[in-house]
């Protein structure tokens, strides 16, 4: 490659990136999304399935791809169980956790309370605790209850509410934060 061409190509990023960041200023999230998607490589995640006591550190996402692989190990990671039932979880959601672990810079695995919710789940978790939604993001494989054990609940939800990746509900009695990929909201449990 000639010196010319090289500058062609670095002229060429450097425009990518000034398109980048003028669309910051006009829509935060979708350019920080494209941001990370410029700058990581990689997305990677670690998650400590708090009732198998499975864990995995997998990348899910590396040049641009979700890793169809990495993905299905990530939703038996995730599944139901009190049954063993799976489900496909919402890649968006592993882009959730993914920014908050970044935010953070949390070195610690996730701890995953409650992945995926089978409807026979759910229902039966509503009659034990009024907390529990009847149109739960969890049957549809797009909500995690979480704990990081290097970070306070407040800091997860702090980080988590301030990405605006979606909904943040505050558990502290019950020591967790919920996160989803529904519209972006806030909620606390009821003390």
């Amino acid at each position: 490659m000639t010196e010319d061409q090289n500058v062609r190509i670095n002229r060429r990023t450097f425009l990518g990136y000034g398109i980048i960041t003028a669309a910051s200023c006009i829509i935060p999230g979708a350019a920080r999304a494209s941001v990370n998607n410029v700058l990581e490589p990689e997305k990677r995640i670690c998650i400590l399935n708090l009732h198998t006591k499975e864990d995995i550190n997998i990348a899910y996402w590396k040049n641009g791809e979700y890793i169809p692989d990495a993905l299905h190990q990530l939703d038996y990671i995730f599944r139901d169980h009190y049954n063993g039932s799976i489900q496909s979880i919402d890649p968006r959601l592993f882009d959730f956790l993914f920014s908050i672990q970044q935010e953070i810079q949390s070195s610690e695995p996730f701890h995953l309370i409650s992945g995926y919710r089978s409807e026979k789940t759910n229902e039966w978790l509503r009659k034990q605790n009024r907390n529990v939604s009847r149109k739960s993001f969890h049957i549809r494989g797009k909500a995690a209850d979480i704990r990081l054990p290097d970070h306070t609940l407040k800091i997860l939800r702090a980080t988590a509410y301030k990405l605006k990746g979606g909904g943040v509900g505050y558990y502290p009695k019950s020591n967790f934060v919920h996160v989803d990929v529904g519209r972006v909201r806030f909620w606390r449990e009821d003390v």
